[in-house]
């Protein structure tokens, strides 16, 4: 281990673009060193680039979270870097827009690899960290925010499978309270509709940008909830967009 430097540290996947940078720049600018973690190397350090001029520790690591030694490495790398872990971020995800009935096995395979099947995994790797953070910090323990959807909790059309595996991540961070609330380890499922990132790209036909949940909104209810005692325990947040339909994507 390199010896921490006495400030909070943070680990985010899905850290190269969209909500997961938008996070991690937050918690960069608050003072936090940080894990950085994505499957792109040369996109995931041009941000570790960016995220060190607020002046932390930045440790890129790359890895494909379909690949469960990629995850345990990431895990391994995280904890002999920085030696803590205050806030992990479970921001890593993949989507496909399909009808129910015309969703092929390997689109549904791949979207619970990395959406449900990967956090579980890192999850398991880093509780012992959170667990030990926590109880060296007992008024702010430690907090897990994973980026859920809307769809997890409403249903849309053509988004079957990525619902069903947001729904899954949200109980999975019941779980974690369940189990490790009560240790000081908190989990918040963050759960927007559509949000103005590539991710949404295939949508803007008929949802202008303009109209769409800002990054800077997720990331700074993200921020909120690590800012939270250990006595607080928030396990989801839904934010939906402006308009007479609330609940929707």
């Amino acid at each position: 281990m390199t010896g921490s430097s006495g400030r909070s540290v943070a680990l985010v996947t899905g850290a190269s673009r969209g909500i997961g940078r938008g996070i991690a720049r937050r918690l960069a600018e608050a003072g936090y060193d940080l894990t950085v973690s994505a499957r792109d190397p040369a996109r995931l350090e041009e941000a570790a680039g960016q995220l060190a001029v607020a002046g932390g520790r930045v440790h890129p690591v790359a890895a494909d979270l379909a690949v469960e030694k990629d995850i345990c490495r990431l895990a391994e790398e995280h904890t002999e870097h920085h030696g803590r872990l205050d806030v992990l971020v479970l921001g890593a995800g993949v989507g496909f827009s399909a009808p129910l009935a015309e969703t092929s096995k390997r689109r549904y395979d791949l979207q619970f690899d990395v959406n449900v099947r990967a956090p579980f995994v890192l999850l398991q790797a880093v509780l012992p960290l959170l667990r030990e953070t926590a109880a060296a910090h007992p008024d702010r323990g430690a907090k897990i925010i994973a980026l859920a959807s809307i769809t997890g909790v409403a249903a849309e059309p053509a988004l079957a499978a990525y619902g069903a595996t947001k729904a899954a991540l949200i109980s999975l961070c019941q779980s974690v309270n369940a189990e490790a609330s009560a240790d000081g380890v908190s989990a918040t499922a963050i759960c927007p509709g559509y949000v103005d990132t590539d991710m949404t790209a295939w949508v803007r036909d008929r949802i202008e940008p303009h109209r769409m949940i800002r990054v800077q909104d997720v990331a700074e209810l993200a921020f909120s909830v690590t800012r939270l005692s250990a006595h607080a325990v928030v396990p989801e947040l839904v934010v939906t967009r402006p308009g007479e339909q609330v609940w929707r994507a």
